[in-house]
């Protein structure tokens, strides 16, 4: 069954198409549009076994950016099906479920409507999953299509570990709690680490570090989620790119009364203007905090301790809440290419049981590998992470 996976945002299409089967999945073409709405917008295009393609050219709309991801899935040279009818469903990922969703399901007018009516939560990406769904709608009419959750994963968490201690009636009235984030890919890398250190999942404690831009860190007791770094948005936890992770709300308050501010105004300061891009002045990505900290600037060496520094905390306490960790395992686009936060947040977990092999973490990117020494009673590893795997799997089998 082929199966096309979008990840739409605010400006941009993350795609690849699977053949997907019960035993196997065959990737058949990723591709990036971006620049949606701008004068010039971008699509690249990589088919497996073929030269990737890219145009440039005005995508008013995700309406006209999935028409050429389509055109492009069945152009004659870097085409990868003879025809659209070849297409049998669509996966889509979709930031936030609220309390709607402990699982993937299949598109409905029920479903798009619960998908809209978390907007006022998720501002910045429901609306740009659910603008996906609906253009599919338009460029292929009744294909049947599949709404994968960021929160699903998360709706295990027992509620002493979801609840804030505020009035219950704002739970009550507005179900303000936590939510988590990233969970496609916690489930995924929990799965794969179990098999690599031969864990029963179903009788494991694992801690899983999904560090990108974005960064949340999971306690997976027992296969599930028991606690996660995300809150009710994805701006609490870590110290992210531009997101300043957990912070006393009084500060908030405070800053905002001294300086005037709207709510809108210290959203957008605590989201944007923060992390290590407000620490540092410097940048959002960690590779130029990376230069900066090896050119002994102070404030991005500042600026990477209190990143490295917040993970290996909430390693510690989901350990201490789990009564014990199997494994650590680290994934997304920091966690599978920096081999310093690696060894960073594992230095100094000898206590625990981790017995972290330097050599082995030297030069490590973008592959699945045991990180620890054998003998180490908690196995480190670093997992690729493949949420589009996950969403064409659950995809085809709600489908199927």
């Amino acid at each position: 069954m082929v199966i096309l996976v979008l990840n739409c945002g605010s400006s941009s299409i993350k795609y690849q198409v699977i053949d997907m089967t019960d035993q196997s999945s065959n990737l058949l073409a990723k591709g990036l549009v971006e620049r949606i709405g701008l004068p010039e917008g971008d699509l690249v295009h990589k088919p497996i076994g073929k030269e990737p393609f890219a145009l440039s050219q005005p995508i008013p709309d995700h309406t006209t950016g999935i028409s050429l991801v389509l055109q492009a899935l069945t152009d004659p040279k870097h085409g990868v099906i003879a025809s659209l009818d070849e297409v049998k469903a669509v996966g889509h990922r979709v930031a936030h479920g609220g309390e709607f969703f402990p699982e993937s399901c299949l598109v409905t007018e029920e479903v798009k409507e619960k998908i809209r009516s978390l907007f006022e939560i998720a501002p910045l990406h429901n609306p740009a999953n659910l603008e996906g769904i609906l253009s599919i709608e338009k460029v292929l009419p009744g294909v049947p299509q599949v709404t994968v959750f960021d929160t699903s994963f998360h709706q295990t968490i027992p509620a002493v570990n979801y609840l804030f201690a505020l009035p219950y009636e704002y739970y009550e009235k507005y179900r303000v709690r936590k939510y988590g984030f990233h969970g496609t890919s916690h489930k995924y890398v929990a799965r794969i680490g179990a098999e690599m250190a031969g864990l029963d999942l179903e009788n494991s404690k694992i801690i899983t570090c999904h560090i990108g831009n974005g960064a949340s860190v999971t306690a997976v007791l027992n296969g599930k989620s028991f606690d996660t770094s995300m809150g009710f948005s994805p701006l609490d936890g870590l110290v992210m790119g531009t997101r300043c992770g957990s912070v006393d709300a009084s500060a908030i308050t405070f800053i905002g009364e001294k300086e005037g501010m709207s709510y809108a105004e210290l959203n957008t300061m605590m989201n944007k203007k923060s992390g290590v891009l407000g620490l540092t002045g410097i940048s959002s990505d960690m590779r130029d905090i990376d230069r900066a900290y090896d050119e002994g600037n102070s404030r991005a060496i500042l600026a990477r301790d209190m990143h490295y520094g917040r993970i290996k905390k909430f390693v510690g306490q989901y350990a201490a809440e789990m009564g014990g960790v199997d494994m650590i395992i680290f994934t997304g686009g920091v966690g599978e290419n920096s081999e310093e936060v690696r060894q960073e947040v594992c230095e100094g977990l000898e206590f625990m049981g981790v017995k972290f092999d330097t050599a082995a973490n030297k030069g490590v990117r973008g592959v699945n590998k045991i990180l620890s020494a054998s003998d180490s009673k908690v196995k480190v590893a670093i997992i690729a992470t493949n949420e589009e795997l996950v969403i064409a799997t659950d995809t085809y089998n709600l489908v199927k």
